[in-house]
């Protein structure tokens, strides 16, 4: 870390929050905001402190300046500056790994801390692959400052600093935009098999898939993280319904399909389905071979609003289905007042269960109660034989994962 060390000059920052879309803008939190002043998740976290970069020549050459200049290499027009503070040394590494990679101008400073000097337009398109490169733990703990017009740091810009998670998913939202408007998502579909013949599907879950600019894969879980964070969380999960149906009516598959369903994206249970039947019809979509899988109910405020969005599906004739359902009290009284059609195991619970004595006890119970109700229980997450074996003994009627069927290849550009 010899090479990248500078002049460090420490003062105290308070807590901050974003408070717009655009990253240059962002608003004082009062002291009550957690983690200020010692209270809630934030407190006894190292601060950032401004920095003032001494002359010795440690910065990282590069061939790539992303500022735009003149034939004889003047600067033309203004440089965005984002310094970062970061926990560790390793935290540290990896982002100057991709900053290399993207070759950008940058300069390092005592106490593990960066200066980069690049324009937003540029700066957006790594945001996103910076974010997926640090742990939630090491996103949350490096601090960020960006400049729009450049310059060095002043008393006034510290209300401006804020964590790395929190600046990703706000100045993610250009970036989810740019993705939607340009149909840069599909998704995949995974068999769900039977698991007395895991030879013969049954049905398919549509998974969604995005792409960044570059062709990388961007995975659903952080696709969903970007749009609740950014207010996108509705749109995100009708066009993910959307795509989800034009791609299984595309293979012509004659199995049911599992469309995922996010409760708290949906405000208006009438509206959405309107939108949803609208599609399904439109492309010959049984609504029998439809089923509602509802993801994060768990987290669902209001119970009575989650009961009403279901009845509403149901009278339609689709299938309603309970993803992660496990150990307690919460899915329990969840698989009591839902009373779906299905109900996925959660996925930690099949992982070993059939190594883990506490782990198979709880499965084969929820199982049995499942079976009692007239609700069919699906494995998911199943990646071993071993586990595979153990959800067949115990009366799993249905069984997903990589011990059975991965999910297929995605295919951009033709939602």
């Amino acid at each position: 870390m010899g090479d990248w060390r500078g002049t460090l000059v420490q003062s105290p920052i308070g807590a901050f929050a974003p408070s717009v879309a655009d990253p240059s803008a962002w608003c004082y939190a009062p002291a009550s905001t957690p983690g200020a002043n010692g209270i809630g998740p934030g407190a006894n976290r190292p601060e950032p402190a401004p920095l003032t970069v001494s002359s010795s020549p440690h910065s990282t050459p590069v061939s790539h300046h992303s500022a735009r200049r003149n034939s004889a290499g003047e600067v033309i027009a203004p440089l965005g500056r984002m310094y970062l503070w970061f926990p560790t040394e390793q935290a540290l590494a990896k982002v100057v790994g991709l900053l290399r990679q993207h070759t950008l101008d940058f300069e390092s400073a005592e106490g593990d801390s960066l200066i980069v000097d690049v324009e937003w337009s540029v700066l957006r398109d790594i945001v996103g692959p910076l974010r997926r490169l640090l742990t939630h733990t090491e996103a949350d703990d490096t601090r960020v400052l960006y400049k729009p017009a450049g310059g060095k740091l002043s008393i006034a810009d510290f209300p401006t600093v804020k964590s790395y998670s929190q600046f990703a998913l706000v100045s993610q939202s250009t970036w989810l935009r740019d993705l939607l408007d340009a149909r840069r998502y599909t998704s995949v579909l995974q068999p769900i098999v039977h698991a007395a013949d895991p030879s013969t599907v049954y049905a398919r879950e549509a998974l969604l898939r995005g792409a960044e600019r570059d062709g990388s894969i961007v995975y659903a879980q952080y696709l969903f993280e970007v749009a609740r964070g950014c207010g996108m969380l509705a749109e995100l999960d009708l066009a993910a319904r959307d795509s989800a149906i034009e791609v299984m009516t595309r293979a012509a598959h004659s199995e049911a399909l599992f469309l995922n369903l996010t409760p708290s994206a949906i405000d208006d249970p009438l509206a959405a389905l309107a939108h949803t039947v609208e599609q399904i019809d439109r492309l010959g979509l049984p609504h029998e071979r439809v089923v509602f899988e509802v993801v994060e109910s768990e987290n669902a405020p209001d119970m009575v609003h989650l009961r009403g969005l279901l009845a509403t599906y149901r009278e339609a004739g689709f299938r309603v289905a309970l993803d992660d359902v496990g150990a307690g009290y919460s899915s329990l009284n969840r698989l009591h007042q839902l009373r779906p059609d299905f109900i996925k195991l959660d996925m930690d619970l099949v992982r070993h269960v059939d190594r883990g004595p506490y782990k198979a006890l709880v499965a084969r119970k929820t199982i049995e109660i499942a079976t009692e109700l007239g609700v069919a229980t699906i494995a998911e997450g199943v990646e071993t034989e071993g586990e595979l074996a153990w959800a067949q003994k115990h009366g799993a009627a249905y069984v997903q994962g990589y011990a059975t069927g991965r999910p297929s290849e995605p295919l951009f550009g033709q939602t």
